[in-house]
Parts: structure tokens; C-alpha cells; sequence
């Protein structure tokens, strides 16, 4: 399995997660919007440094240093995952709410662009063979049995 595969299979359930977040939030208490925050952070951030540990390494070397789509996503796994971390700090439920709205809007931005773009760059720069050598190593840090 390509890790360009894997990484839309995640998109897939991380969806779900966000579309949750995102339509309960107005309703809940603040001890349950951190909880939701949490779930996030473990999720987002998991899903965030494997990408930059995996696919964004390999496809360094075909950018400039601090430039290009990888800077790009780079900032945007930081402003997204520093909105998490707000959000489980603030004593505001207010405050939580708006975020727990926001983030879902952000992720799906995000995914937007790594799917149409990153994703087929990658494809295009890597190659099948790499491409599957690294879903190898994303099912090894995932603890999954891909044939």
C-alpha cells in the first residue's frame, strides 16, 4: 500500500471525527469540549507528524529550504495543532466552543490541499516504489498488517 493511501484512508476517519466536533459542540459542557479537544490533539497530532516524519521528508529534497507546499503544510499542522492546545487550556467554554468549530473548518482546508495537491505531487516526485516503501513504514509505526 502506498502511504499516499494511507494518509486518505486517516483523512476518511479523522472526517468523522471533525464533522462531530464541529455539529456538537455548541452544546456541550466544557469538561466534555476538552474531552473532544483531547481526542483531537491525540488524532491530529499523531496523523500530522507521521505525515512530516514519513512524506514530508521524503519530498524535501525536490523544494527549497523553508519554502513551498512542505513550508505550507508545515505551518498549517502548527496552527492547527496550536487552536487544540488552546482549546484544552482555556477555562472559557465559550472560548472551546468557537475552537472546536474552527478546527474542523481548518483540518478540512488542509486535507483539501494535501489531497489534491501534495498527495499527487508526491506521486508524481516519489514514484510507486518509494511511495510503497514508506506506507511499509507508516503501517510499522501504526502497528498494522498490509499485505
Amino acid at each position: 500500500m502506498k502511504i499516499t493511501d494511507a494518509f486518505l484512508g486517516e483523512h476518511g476517519v479523522l472526517y468523522r471525527l471533525l464533522d462531530y466536533c464541529g455539529s456538537q459542540a455548541a452544546g456541550w459542557s466544557l469538561e466534555t469540549a476538552r474531552a473532544a479537544a483531547g481526542a483531537l490533539q491525540a488524532t491530529l497530532k499523531s496523523h500530522a507528524q507521521l505525515e512530516e516524519t514519513l512524506l514530508f521528508t521524503a519530498l524535501d529534497p525536490f523544494f527549497p529550504p523553508g519554502a513551498g507546499p512542505l513550508a505550507v503544510m508545515r505551518a498549517e499542522h502548527q496552527e492547527i495543532e496550536g487552536s487544540v492546545e488552546k482549546a484544552l487550556t482555556s477555562d472559557d467554554v465559550e472560548i472551546v466552543r468557537g475552537l472546536l468549530t474552527r478546527i474542523p473548518e481548518m483540518a478540512r482546508e488542509h486535507f483539501a490541499k494535501e489531497e489534491q495537491v501534495l498527495y499527487r505531487m508526491a506521486e508524481q516526485q516519489l514514484g510507486e516504489e518509494k511511495l510503497t516503501e514508506l506506507g511499509r513504514r507508516w503501517a510499522a509505526e501504526r502497528g498494522v498488517a498490509v499485505g
